[in-house]
């Protein structure tokens, strides 16, 4: 039998020994194979095969062997075999033979490769001479151009990516060095000059320049041996991009070069605009920007920049770069805010290129604008609006309304509800990049630079130029620009002066009105700045001045004839830019009125006089009753309007100044288009207009009239419940039993769970005596009356502690209630009573602090109510202070102040965060404005708000809320405690009527009447009044019954129920008098019969 030999696969060699041992190995197999071989055919030579012997002519066989003998079969099977073993020997031979070749031609090729790359690496190593300390300074030996060349094009046969960063970057270094000596064969770019070789090179220079792209892409700014690599590869981009660097072109021979290698750079960086360099840089900076603490540092960052610029600048900044330039470059957040802080001389280069400007032209396009704003993601679009308007503030250029419109129609567009939160635009439809969250800061004082002082004073240049003009023409003689100039003009504003100065299709009114768009649109878009835009708007002493001024040399009532006519003209059509006037005016008056104090408005008058808000409220109450009553603006499309919104919430906020303390003329706030009587009329028959002006405008009418349509809703909705008997031939009635030494207790219980509807109701009242007897008489609404006015009188007592009082007497709900127990439940019944009292038209003697009849109202709820405003009458002196601080001229910190405060709760401190961790955040002046209004929130709001909302729960268990909506809190006031206005003896008179042998003649009826108006003073004839049973809206019908009894000792006698007096026939005035004013004074109502 032959014996196979098979060669193994020898695994690949990890080195050249491994490899060396293996060839040795093949060679042993081949040897042994070769061996084996010759055994095989020796065997063959051995073998005994049977033979004929041709040359014999006899018939005599062989004596061993005969002729045609039969083979032996064995014998032949095994010779069959030998030989196909045999031949397949030989196959596998020639294989072996083939593989050994394969095998050495792949190890000899293998080892051929590694020789020359580590040829390459030592002759790469001998170039640049690595030193063994990374940190030291490089200081290369240059070599000839020529040899660099062909040595980097040895190093990019075997370059890897992974393996060589180091030595690229010291090829990089190198090539740096080389650039910086004037020695023409050593400089790198000298074979640029050499024809045979200038191809290769530039092919080379893009390769190198490129590699230093992706590195770029990969490394890490925030890491400081990273970041010095960086360094090295942006000063390649730098270096091989101008030839301002190049120490060759310095000479003379040099400057004839110039032209042709500043070609050469050209192509260089069109081919690398062509690979994607802007994207590289875009996300380079992003890197080093998007963070709360940047890693660029000012040469790093010119470095990017002047990159970034090169071939913009060499193009002639062409459409289609300078679309990638602001697509990846102005879109970085805050990058503007960044090269301002940090690298100036860079801005300084960004303005002498007009870079804004070039930018603007570009947008004035709509398909570029479209391309640019479709590509970017919200959050970027919002970065390059933050960019493009600093750089706008830096260049002092106007920033155009169109800039803003792309804005509000490609990022506000993407607005949503309850999607995902963004710091600036609010509820947005795209989910937010979390990398942009830290960067978000700078961009917001980037974007604050559009509503800065110097830009309002840009922006409206003309209109200040008007306003000195006009001021100067009043003075008769030419006077320097100066800051007295504004002022003047503006208290010539103030006169009544109806002569129309200001044309709306003037040039002065068009380059005021199209800013104020800009700025109402930017109010609109960036939602979560708006009290920030608003307060840069107003918070100087520029903008609101000359746009009241604007507003007054309209025409008579501030122009509101040339609103009225363009509304009229097209109809709910507010796109005329003057609407956008009055907006941003009304908005930035508002939020500036609100947060002034009334010393700061009454008797300083900052920015606005007295005159001025007379002037004002009566065009606003004007406007918006014209534009609603006469269909100018209907109401749907009044409720989603800014201009409405903006003029209504302005005026509003005057009315409740004016309220809170009189700057009006009697009846101003009245309108005299329309008579009272017609309105209540349209009111009841349901015209919608009518109904929305009432909400809105309630003013408008007067206070009389506004009670008399409170006490119909009240009857309507009593006929519509089946609780008046013209409803109802017998209404369901509520009857109680109290006890006269519990009467809280008892009525609360019998009380506080009583449904709305019987509550407004008829609640019938019996009293048990002190003895535990039925008292007699019957409840004609006297006796709930006298319940009623007992059980308030006892829960509003300050020895219960329910409720405070303040320095002036006034009511208010008491912060430490929490020691009554039940005390919310008893808040929510206290809220019940009164408001049933209000309901029935029951005066109840209980003064409230103003702060809580707002809350009451529910206007502490509205984004212009101001907490400070009501203060005073809380605490003064806590008012004082907070104005102290307000006004202190020094830095605020030294008071060492927190954003909390402490609580003395009967004994105990007890310390109360004004915002979370308030007690860590120290007050200063940049955020004492906030600290002020939110002190002034907590001691008014916050402190009782659980009292408060139990209070206000209970009130509108009985009393429509939507009634309320027409008082203002002093007239709420008089709803609850009735007018303090002295009583009309003459009005009393004639609607009185006598029985039991009275008459309007009889002496004594004239002695009554003739004290009443002649001898009691104001209080007493209120006493009598309310003794005698009258209540709000009642008409006196059968008011006084005689009854002929001794006079002696008796005293006058009233059956509140029924409205009526019992007057003794006295013989004397005198005895009338005295008897009439004990009676009062007793506080016993006349003694109830």
């Amino acid at each position: 039998m032959v014996k196979v030999v098979t060669i193994k696969k020898f695994p690949r060699p990890n080195t050249e020994k491994g490899l060396r041992l293996n060839v040795v190995k093949i060679k042993v197999r081949i040897l042994n194979m070769r061996n084996s071989r010759r055994k095989i055919h020796s065997s063959m030579r051995n073998c005994t095969f049977p033979v004929v012997n041709e040359s014999s002519n006899n018939n005599h066989q062989h004596p061993h062997i005969k002729m045609f003998s039969k083979v032996d079969a064995k014998k032949k099977n095994t010779f069959l075999e030998q030989t196909k073993l045999a031949r397949e020997e030989r196959a596998h031979e020639r294989k072996r033979e083939e593989a050994a070749i394969v095998i050495q031609a792949v190890v000899r090729g293998f080892l051929s490769r590694r020789r020359l790359k580590n040829e390459i690496r030592i002759e790469v190593q001998n170039l640049l001479r690595i030193p063994p300390d990374l940190e030291q300074e490089y200081k290369p030996e240059l070599k000839p151009a020529l040899e660099v060349y062909m040595t980097i094009r040895k190093f990019f046969f075997e370059f890897s990516e992974t393996n060589d960063k180091q030595t690229f970057e010291f090829l990089c270094k190198y090539l740096l060095a080389s650039m910086d000596t004037d020695v023409m064969k050593v400089c790198y770019v000298s074979l640029s000059l050499l024809k045979s070789y200038v191809l290769s090179w530039i092919q080379q220079i893009k390769d190198i320049l490129w590699r230093c792209c992706t590195y770029l892409k990969q490394l890490k700014p925030e890491n400081h041996c990273e970041m010095q690599t960086i360094m090295v590869y942006l000063r390649m981009l730098i270096t091989f991009t101008n030839t301002s660097t190049w120490k060759i072109l310095k000479n003379k021979k040099g400057e004839a070069l110039a032209p042709g290698m500043n070609q050469l750079c050209n192509n260089i960086m069109g081919h690398l605009n062509t690979k994607g360099l802007y994207p590289v840089l875009k996300t380079l900076l992003i890197k080093g920007l998007a963070r709360s603490k940047p890693a660029f540092n000012r040469a790093s960052l010119t470095a990017i920049i002047t990159v970034s610029l090169r071939p913009l600048i060499a193009a002639n900044f062409s459409e289609n770069l300078l679309n990638v330039f602001t697509l990846h470059i102005l879109s970085v957040p805050a990058l503007l805010y960044h090269i301002s802080i940090t690298a100036q001389d860079c801005m300084n280069i960004l303005v002498s290129h007009r870079i804004f400007k070039h930018c603007l032209d570009l947008l004035t396009n709509e398909q570029s604008t479209r391309i640019i704003f479709n590509s970017l993601e919200g959050n970027y679009a919002l970065c390059l609006l933050a960019n493009l308007v600093h750089l706008g503030y830096t260049e002092l250029e106007v920033v155009i309304i169109r800039l803003l419109e792309s804005c509000k129609q490609y990022v506000q567009g993407k607005k949503s509800n309850m999607t995902h939160w963004h710091p600036v635009l609010g509820w947005f439809s795209q989910k937010t990049d979390q990398s942009l969250h830290a960067a978000m800061p700078y961009v917001v004082k980037q974007l604050q630079l559009l509503w800065c002082e110097k830009m309002i004073r840009l922006v409206f240049s003309e209109l200040l130029c008007y306003v000195q003009a006009d001021a100067e023409k009043q003075n008769g003689k030419q006077t320097s620009p100066s800051k007295n100039i504004i002022k003047k003009a503006f208290e010539k504003a103030s006169t009544k002066n109806s002569i129309v100065k200001i044309k709306l299709e003037s040039s002065v009114a068009t380059s005021t009105c199209l800013p104020c768009s800009l700025y109402q649109i930017t109010i609109n878009t960036l939602s979560q700045l708006r009290l920030d835009i608003l307060g840069g708007l107003s918070y100087n002493d520029v903008l609101l001045p000359i746009l009241w001024k604007f507003l007054c040399d309209m025409g008579p009532n501030c122009g509101l004839k040339n609103f009225t006519e363009i509304l009229q003209q097209i109809p709910n059509s507010t796109l005329h830019p003057v609407f956008s006037l009055l907006t941003v005016f009304c908005e930035s008056a508002s939020h500036y009125i609100t947060t002034l104090d009334d010393i700061e408005m009454y008797e300083q008058q900052k920015v606005f006089k007295m005159e001025d808000y007379v002037k004002m409220s009566e065009f606003l109450n004007l406007f918006v009753f014209r534009i609603i009553w006469n269909n100018l603006m209907d109401i749907q499309t009044a409720a989603s309007s800014d201009v409405f919104s903006a003029t209504h919430g302005l005026l509003m906020i005057l009315y409740e100044r004016d309220c809170r303390r009189s700057y009006a003329p009697k009846d101003h706030w009245l309108i005299r288009d329309v008579k009272p009587n017609a309105f209540i009329t349209e009111l009841e028959r349901g015209r919608k207009t009518s109904v929305f002006l009432m909400q809105k405008v309630p003013h408008i009418i007067t206070f009389t009239e506004r009670v008399k349509l409170f006490r119909r809703n009240i009857t309507k909705e009593k006929e519509v419940l089946g609780l008046t008997e013209s409803a109802c031939a017998s209404p369901q009635s509520t009857l109680i039993t109290v006890h006269r030494g519990r009467i809280v207790e008892d009525g609360y219980r019998q009380l506080a769970q009583l449904p709305s509807r019987a509550m407004k109701g008829v609640i019938r009242v019996k009293f048990v005596n002190e003895q535990g007897l039925d008292e007699a008489g019957i409840d004609q609404d006297g006796v709930f009356k006298e319940f009623l006015e007992e059980t308030i009188t006892k829960v509003f007592d300050p020895s219960l502690n329910l409720f405070k009082v303040t320095t002036e007497q006034k009511l208010y709900p008491s912060s430490t209630s929490h020691i009554q127990e039940n005390h919310l439940t008893l808040f929510e019944f206290v809220g019940k009573m009164l408001a049933k009292a209000v309901y029935e038209g029951i005066v109840v003697e209980t003064p409230f602090a103003p702060f809580f009849l707002t809350q009451i109202l529910g206007h502490q709820q509205s984004a212009t109510y101001s907490s400070l405003d009501e203060l005073p009458s809380l605490d003064p002196d806590l008012a004082k202070s907070l104005s102290y601080i307000k006004h202190y001229d020094g830095d605020v910190s030294d008071i060492e102040l927190t954003f909390s405060c402490d609580e003395d709760c009967m004994g105990r401190i007890e310390t109360h965060e004004l915002v979370p961790g308030g007690k860590a955040i120290s007050i200063t002046n940049e955020n004492k404005i906030r600290y002020v209004h939110l002190m002034a929130h907590f001691r008014m709001y916050r402190q009782i708000k659980d009292q408060t909302s139990a209070f206000i729960r209970g009130f509108k268990t009985v009393i429509n809320p939507d009634w309320l909506l027409m008082f203002s809190a002093p007239e709420l006031q008089k709803l609850i405690s009735g007018d303090n206005t002295d009583l009309d003896i003459q009005d009393l008179r004639r609607h009185t009527q006598y029985y039991g042998g009275y008459h309007n003649n009889h002496k004594v009826i004239n002695w009554l009447w003739d004290i009443l108006e002649n001898s009691f003073t104001p209080q007493e004839r209120g006493l009598f009044l309310k003794d005698t049973g009258d209540t709000v809206g009642s008409v006196l019908k059968g008011f006084f019954n005689i009854k002929k009894k001794d006079p002696v000792g008796r005293l006058p006698t009233s059956s509140t129920c029924f409205n009526l007096l019992k007057l003794p026939n006295y013989q004397k005035k005198g005895t009338l008098k005295d008897k009439l004013r004990y009676a009062i004074n007793s506080n016993t109502g006349f003694e109830l019969s």
